[in-house]
């Protein structure tokens, strides 16, 4: 937790009341965003995302598997965050932990939908090889590097990015009986882009005094009251919410919330755009 003195935290809540935050920042600006993409080889994808000074991984593996028998039609993803001990003091033992796992949680959430696949980001039925024998799973990792607030935000950004950087390999089916695995051949040299079109951003609004903001900052995060933090995609539809904070908000609140964080997403959306554009040609 970030110790601050009571002279530091009214400095905060005063800045952010009036609009004009400790970095000069607005209250719904983010801070500057850099992206590179590939940055471990022998993932399918991967990329690092620096938001200030927050700096995230996330890596795709991709391995065949077999789909469920609830979902038969659908590929089947996972989602895990470690935080480096060395990114912040309170991520050591147990703190880490806590942590690693509730970004694993709300990530999961907010991406993948619910447990039915409804409202999901990724298009889990576009990673089915052959209905009920043969699918892709994918093995998303995130690393948390250097903490200065908005871990899940950043995250998301990442995960976003290195999917636009993976590529699956081509599967041929090479038959079998009805009732039997069937053989099949992947490719060495031809590739898939994974479809990242529908795969949503997240915006977290964090509430400190009467007034909420974007992409905060450890010491901003240490005066909030709650968070609310909403999954978008590019048609501005909403696939995800998860709050954390114990002060509870009046609906109109939240309504209002979701408006704002939706507006908000079309902006990162863009400059998300543009990074992996340019990730992509200075790769070529």
């Amino acid at each position: 937790m970030v110790g601050l003195s009571e002279g530091e935290k009214h400095f905060i809540r005063g800045g952010i009341a009036q609009d004009l935050r400790s970095d000069g920042r607005k209250r719904l600006q983010f801070r500057s965003i850099s992206v590179e993409t590939g940055v471990i080889p022998q993932a399918n994808g991967s990329a690092r995302v620096r938001l200030g000074a927050t700096d995230v991984i996330a890596s795709i593996k991709a391995e065949l598997g077999k789909p469920s028998i609830l979902r038969p039609d659908k590929g089947k993803v996972s989602i895990f965050v470690d935080c480096s001990p060395t990114a912040a003091p309170m991520f050591e033992g147990r703190g880490g932990e806590e942590l690693s796992n509730d970004l694993s949680v709300a990530l999961q959430r907010c991406l993948l939908g619910g447990t039915s696949g409804a409202g999901a980001g990724i298009d889990l039925s576009s990673l089915i090889i052959v209905d009920g024998k043969v699918c892709w799973d994918l093995y998303i990792d995130g690393l948390v590097i250097s903490s200065d607030g908005n871990l899940l935000d950043a995250l998301a950004a990442a995960i976003k990015v290195a999917l636009s950087n993976t590529g699956i390999p081509k599967v041929s089916v090479l038959g079998a009986s009805s009732d039997e695995q069937p053989d099949v051949d992947v490719s060495d040299e031809e590739f898939l882009q994974f479809d990242t079109s529908g795969v949503p951003v997240i915006v977290t609004l964090t509430k400190v005094g009467r007034h909420y903001i974007v992409d905060a900052t450890s010491e901003e995060e240490s005066q909030m009251s709650s968070a609310i933090s909403v999954s978008v995609n590019r048609r501005g539809q909403i696939c995800g919410l998860t709050k954390r904070g114990g002060a509870g908000l009046d609906p109109s609140v939240v309504l209002d919330m979701i408006s704002v964080a939706n507006s908000v997403s079309q902006q990162l959306i863009t400059v998300l755009d543009s990074e992996i554009a340019a990730a992509e040609a200075s790769e070529e």
